[in-house]
């Protein structure tokens, strides 16, 4: 039986060990970084959806609702003030077409129709096909969809949320959309990518008329771009507007069939078409391009105006406001624009708009000290401050009169702008006095100023050329891109180091150049490591550029690796800390003196700028570092790399305590200083994410946290009800196992040893040598009362003023009452009661851990209340007994050397008290024996140690 038993016992040992580690791993998901909210997202390339609501008795107009998409979440925002209503849940897969439906809204989301009201989910239609659905309309009580491949149109009772009929189209045509002519009953026209179009009736579902090809579109363009983009219906009844992949427009009438005008609109293809509803024959047209077209419906479809660059992407949609001279549109650029016409003939001006980065940020950084503005810095060659606070503070630091500059040379605003910011500095301190941000474009040889308070590009340009002309034959020397900058602490100077190694200071006020830092040539025993030419040998690329708050020292790094310290205010380079790998950039936390360099072999090295020695070395990465980070108490380094793993570490342990891998890789970090959330980038997003610090808010236990624990975590919706509910089902960080504290002492040691009370030595030593404070401390005569005065001083009768004095009351006659005497003779205290309550055989815990509480003073009263032979017993029997459990020793001895000064005689004189002073002090001598030999061996083992060292 013994050998049949043996074989399943390791396979339990093995099953015991996978359930601990799958218990263990759970524990990580209490992460110090939990997805908070994102910022920045407007809206994307599908189209918006208006709604124009009119109460009865309103005298501001109609109320504008306008229904952006977010990938897979919508927004809602009032178009009166562009400011946003709320943010629907998101959806397991990304949103292809909205609607609304009064409260209602629909989407669609992979083969599901959801509906919403207030931002809740309330019904849910699933595609019986299971296959995708890319288009969505309301048609009555019905529901239209059409699936991806463009083959069925599905039709939906919306009431019932059944599906009523389906209808399937021929193989040589696709449907893309559809659209309900006015006054058309049952009908709708179904546009396809071959450029043709059919008349649907829905109840009886059978095509009554097909439109072909040719009648719709030109002959000379049927070749290539016939695609229908766009389809909607104008203000005149039958006539509806066609644009084309081409770019070839059509107002067409149905009902003859017959095509009535014919545009075309250069820069891409149509993508969205509307006509004007306050009377005004005006249609207007939107490229893939970003542009806008406006068009005479009475001179045949004459050119009015054309807006070139109107959006930095291609347009979404086009829709004009019922009624008045606005229309909105939305771009590929993340933005929602309002057009107002101020006359008939004048071309439109923008009006009101929301927009946010139309490329993902590449650089962001917190601005000021309250933690409520970030800057972001992206590939659109924009420089916006985004609000944590509230999303319609944000906004674009203006670059100039672009628009007007635009349209007067005919060219895109996007080809105006700046290059992108590489690099990018600020100080609030002198925000309110001048430009307080300094910023390195691509491939540019200078730096730019720009000023917060303004929101706009500043006075200055701060240019690398030399202003001292070359002598002879001298040639100047070259001029290299800005890559790195930097504003001192207080404001006043910005600093900019070039690609050849040149670093200048200039006045942020005056735009003067104040000096110049010669980095000098590349020091020998890097020069073999790194370069291969005297050329650049002598040309160091600057890739850091930092000063300390008190300008002292300017540190500059260069991709040779090499860390050049300079004095402030002479120039003078002072000493180089040479790094095994090429420095790429590095951070300085002004606070605290420490200095994170990012290198090039995939360590992060901290210097401490006051000692310049590298103090730290943070490793563990699988890709490139791209951005890092300080805490605002320094104690946390936040690193991202290119393997999508965001890694903190702590500092003064040099341990990763904290790690998360998000969906995409992200490009730059930044950490409140506040220290409540932590913004980060990604490299194919718009928005700007924040994550919350569940440290600011909990105490937080830090552990190592190994490869295998880091886990995927989604990024931060728009909605941020999700996250909410997330963070409120997390358990506490402190609910963790905290370390065990190897400098703890357990209240009882082992039974071997002796245990003391922990407490000063104080404490017992003003017990024994209480009597002799107190005479010390004794004044030398009793203070004296003040006598009250009243307030009026009555006096005597006479001719000279004399107050009358009231005679002293005798003290003797105040006597206690009998009562009082009787209730004073029968209370006890608390310290005799608790001695009388422990267990005769036990170790007194209660007892001792009461009067470890109590003063001297107190301690001293109580034993000499002790007046009763029972009490006197009891009391030496709780010495002995605390004395065998080895527990509280000094403490022990303090109160047998008090209580023995005070009744000695009255041990000594009654005899049924000897037996138990004779076993006390058996048991002192033999514990005292203990104790002394322990304290022998430790000192010898103290001293064989001292003389070895």
């Amino acid at each position: 039986m013994s050998i049949e038993e043996e074989p399943p016992s390791p396979p339990r040992k093995r099953q015991r060990q996978q359930t601990q580690r799958k218990v263990d791993k759970p524990r990580y998901e209490l992460r110090l970084f939990v997805p908070f909210r994102a910022l920045g997202l407007i809206t994307n390339h599908i189209s918006f959806v208006i709604q124009t609501r009119s109460h009865k008795g309103a005298t501001d107009g109609p109320r504008i609702h306008i229904l952006t998409c977010l990938g897979k979440s919508w927004a809602l925002w009032n178009g009166a003030k562009m400011d946003l209503l709320f943010v629907g849940p998101e959806v397991e897969q990304p949103i292809t077409l909205m609607t609304m439906d009064g409260d209602a809204v629909w989407i669609t989301s992979g083969p599901n129709m959801i509906k919403f009201i207030r931002g809740k989910e309330v019904s849910r239609l699933v595609n019986p096909l299971g296959t995708t659905l890319s288009f969505l309309t309301i048609f009555g009580t019905q529901l239209l969809c059409l699936t991806e491949d463009g083959r069925k149109m599905l039709c939906w009772d919306m009431k019932e949320e059944v599906l009523e009929t389906t209808v399937e189209f021929d193989n040589d045509f696709t449907a893309i959309s559809i659209l309900h002519p006015a006054t058309y009953l049952n009908k709708v026209l179904v546009a396809s990518s071959q450029g043709a179009m059919q008349l649907w009736n829905i109840r009886s579902k059978s095509c009554i008329h097909k439109f072909a090809t040719s009648s719709l579109l030109s002959s000379s363009n049927t070749s290539e771009g016939f695609a229908i983009t766009a389809l909607t219906q104008s203000s005149a009844i039958d006539v509806v507007g066609i644009g084309f992949a081409s770019g070839e427009i059509s107002v067409y009438d149905v009902r003859t069939d017959e095509r009535l005008m014919r545009m075309f609109m250069e820069g891409g293809s149509v993508r969205a078409l509307g006509f004007r509803s306050d009377g005004q024959p005006i249609m207007a047209s939107a490229s893939s391009l970003g542009h806008i077209a406006i068009w005479d419906l009475n001179e045949g479809g004459r050119l009015l105006h054309m807006i070139r660059g109107a959006h930095d992407g291609a347009i979404s949609a086009l829709e004009w406001v019922p009624g008045q001279p606005v229309f909105i549109t939305s771009g590929e650029d993340n933005s929602v624009k309002q057009w107002l016409f101020d006359s008939p003939t004048a071309a439109p001006r923008l009006f009101k708009f929301r927009s946010g980065h139309s490329a993902p940020p590449h650089l962001i950084r917190y601005y000021g000290e309250d933690g409520k503005q970030l800057l972001t810095a992206s590939r659109d060659r924009s420089l916006r401050c985004t609000s944590v606070v509230r999303d319609s503070r944000s906004f674009e630091l203006s670059q100039g009169s672009l628009i007007k500059k635009a349209s007067s040379l005919s060219v895109p605003v996007a080809n105006l702008k700046f290059p992108p910011i590489t690099a990018i500095s600020h100080s609030s301190a002198r925000s309110k006095d001048w430009d307080d941000i300094l910023t390195a474009q691509s491939d540019e040889t200078f730096a730019r100023t720009w000023t917060m308070q303004n929101k706009r590009l500043g006075k200055h340009n701060f240019g690398f050329a030399d202003t001292t002309k070359a002598k002879g034959k001298e040639r100047a020397p070259p001029l290299g891109s800005a890559k790195s900058v930097c504003v001192t602490a207080c404001g006043n100077f910005g600093l900019a180091g070039s690609s050849t190694g040149a670093i200048y200071m200039w006045n942020m006020q005056s735009g003067i150049r104040r000096r110049t830092f010669r980095i000098g040539p590349c020091p020998p025993e890097v020069a073999g490591r790194f370069q291969t030419t005297e050329k650049e040998t002598k040309e160091r690329c600057v890739t850091g550029l930092v000063t300390d708050p008190l300008n002292t020292v300017v540190i500059a790094s260069t991709l040779d690796g090499t860390i050049n310290f300079f004095d402030f205010h002479t120039t003078s380079l002072e000493h180089t800390v040479i790094l095994p790998s090429a420095a790429v950039s590095m951070t300085l936390q002004r606070d605290s003196g420490l200095l994170a360099v990012v290198c090039d072999d995939m360590v992060v090295r901290l210097v401490d700028i006051e000692t310049r020695s590298v103090v730290r070395e943070f490793g563990g990465f699988r890709g490139r570092v791209l951005d890092i980070t300080f805490s605002p108490d320094s104690r946390w380094l936040i690193t991202t790399s290119l393997d999508s793993i965001i890694r903190t570490f702590d500092i003064p342990t040099g341990r990763l305590i904290d790690a998360f891998k998000t969906s995409s890789v992200a490009t730059s970090v930044s950490l409140s200083p506040t220290n409540d959330f932590l913004a980060t980038s990604h490299v194919d997003s718009v928005g700007v994410y924040l994550w919350a610090n569940r440290a600011q808010y909990t105490e937080v236990a830090i552990q190592t946290v190994i490869e295998e624990d880091i886990a995927v975590v989604d990024l931060p919706s728009m909605h941020g009800v999700a996250e909410d509910e997330a963070l409120d089902a997390l358990s506490p960080l402190e609910a963790q196992d905290p370390p065990i504290d190897v400098f703890s002492t357990p209240p009882k040691l082992d039974g071997d040893l002796i245990t003391l009370t922990l407490l000063p030595r104080s404490k017992w030593q003003t017990l024994l040598n209480l009597e002799v404070i107190q005479q010390r401390n004794k004044p030398k005569e009793p203070p004296k009362a003040p006598e009250k005065a009243p307030f009026f001083l009555p006096t005597l009768p006479g001719v000279e003023t004399r107050f009358a004095v009231e005679p002293k009351k005798d003290d003797a006659s105040e006597k206690p009452s009998r009562r009082l005497e009787q209730s004073t003779q029968n209370a006890g205290s608390v310290f005799l009661q608790r001695m009388l309550e422990d267990d005769l055989n036990g170790d007194y815990e209660s007892f001792f851990s009461f009067s470890k509480t109590l003063s001297a003073a107190a301690v001293d009263l109580e034993l000499r209340s002790l007046v009763t032979l029972d009490s006197l017993r009891t009391f030496l029997n709780a010495l002995t007994q605390r004395l065998l459990s080895h527990q509280d020793f000094e403490a022990v001895q303090t109160f047998l050397d008090v209580f023995l000064r005070m009744h000695a005689d009255i041990l000594i004189s009654n005899s049924e008290l000897h037996d138990d002073v004779e076993k006390l002090m058996k048991v002192q001598r033999s514990e005292s024996q203990r104790i002394l030999e322990l304290i022998a061996s430790s000192l010898g083992a103290l001293g064989f140690v001292r003389d070895t060292l």
